[in-house]
């Protein structure tokens, strides 16, 4: 089984492959691509390619529905980076809080004058700031960040403001039970003094669920005058020339975002980080172990976690003499067309997992024949399967 590197990849993680899994230079001659940030969209895929995994959380540079109509699984990590995104928020909310840049350029700029110390004395107070003990802080986004972050701010005497209609078990579970779990949006615009947006990029005509812009001019006016934003999610969650007007009246007091680009890097009052939310040594391996070892659950076995255009689907493993998976559009009729497949070559279905995501839907079939070539065969010239896969 082959797989190729897009971008570099932790070794760590690679160093998990088995012998029977080969590294190749040309993306055309794998079954498997692991990526970070490189650009996907112009790429032709392979028939043969089978599975995508993005060693991180965001997917905007892979074309997740052209991989779903070509029965190409695309799998994320998400979680795996999810402690250095929060401690880059936290190292967020100090530096505007406190304007700690603006002094240490500074001090860069009279180091060299023998009285510095005095210099020093003299000049601090023009980069004096505020804490953040006591203030309100908003998190938009109760996923695997979001809730490290709530935590984080709690811990450090915040009061902290919580918000996601969508938010999982897990998180749910994992909030402390100190953080204010507010029913919209406009309570965190409303109430708090620094909003952190941790959202997924959603563009959609319900305003409660799109995300694209939603932090734009009529959402900024609804907030409190010297607010701060935080922007360590997507770039495109902000409007980059609302928050401008906003940073100029003096409604916003400092915008923080790990996305700059030629407009954000030259406005003041934003503090521009260089997309480092993830740029640890920690998050790197982490979510390199995470990618290999779904790529290899899949190829294996056929179970799919953590996958972002199709359904989560564990199968275990196969104990029967062979394994088909399918990858098909989520169409009425499929699974009697699939048992009517093997019943005319006489071979016994043993056991059967059907799920199904949006347009999209996965079977396995676990079987009593170890030859299953021809059936295969003809499972893939069923109208709605885009992949049949010899699992076994």
């Amino acid at each position: 089984m082959k797989y190729n590197c897009l971008n570099p990849i932790a070794e760590i993680g690679l160093n998990i492959f088995t012998e029977e899994f080969d590294k190749v230079e040309n993306i055309y001659d794998a079954e498997m691509v692991l990526v970070r940030s490189a650009a996907m969209h112009d790429i032709e895929f392979n028939d043969n390619l089978k599975a995508i995994a993005r060693a991180g959380a965001g997917v905007n540079n892979i074309p997740l529905d052209r991989c779903a109509e070509q029965g190409i699984v695309v799998f994320n990590t998400p979680g795996a980076n999810a402690n250095g995104v929060k401690e880059l928020v936290i190292a967020g909310l100090l530096l505007s809080s406190r304007d700690i840049i603006g002094g240490v350029n500074w001090i860069q700029t009279v180091k060299d004058d023998p009285s510095v110390a005095k210099l020093v004395e003299k000049g601090k107070a023009k980069f004096a700031g505020k804490e953040i003990l006591g203030k309100k802080l908003g998190v938009i986004g109760l996923g695997a960040i979001g809730v490290l972050v709530a935590n984080a701010a709690n811990r450090l005497g915040m009061k902290v403001y919580g918000y996601d209609p969508f938010i999982s078990v897990d998180s749910a579970w994992n909030l402390s039970r100190d953080v204010v779990h507010v029913k919209s949006r406009e309570d965190i615009y409303r109430e708090c003094d620094y909003i952190t947006v941790h959202a997924p990029l959603v563009e959609d005509k319900d305003p409660n669920v799109n995300t694209k812009e939603m932090i734009n001019a009529e959402t900024l006016s609804k907030m409190k005058d010297g607010v701060v934003v935080l922007n360590l999610a997507r770039d495109l969650l902000v409007n980059d020339a609302d928050i401008e007007v906003a940073l100029k009246s003096g409604k916003v007091a400092k915008y923080v975002t790990d996305f700059p680009n030629e407009k954000t890097a030259k406005m003041e009052g934003v503090i521009a980080i260089p997309h480092l939310g993830a740029s640890t040594e920690e998050s790197e391996d982490n979510c390199a172990v995470m990618a290999v070892k779904q790529l290899m659950d899949y190829m294996e076995h056929g179970n799919i976690k953590n996958s972002v255009n199709y359904p989560n689907c564990d199968a275990g493993i196969c104990m029967t003499a062979g394994r088909i998976a399918i990858c098909h559009r989520n169409i009425p009729n499929m699974l009697t067309q699939f048992t009517g497949a093997f019943s005319a070559v006489n071979v016994n279905i043993t056991d059967m997992v059907n799920k199904s995501r949006g347009d999209y839907a996965y079977t396995v079939l676990d079987v009593e024949s170890s030859d299953n070539a021809e059936v295969a065969a003809k499972l893939a010239r069923i109208d709605g399967v885009l992949k049949v896969r010899i699992v076994k």
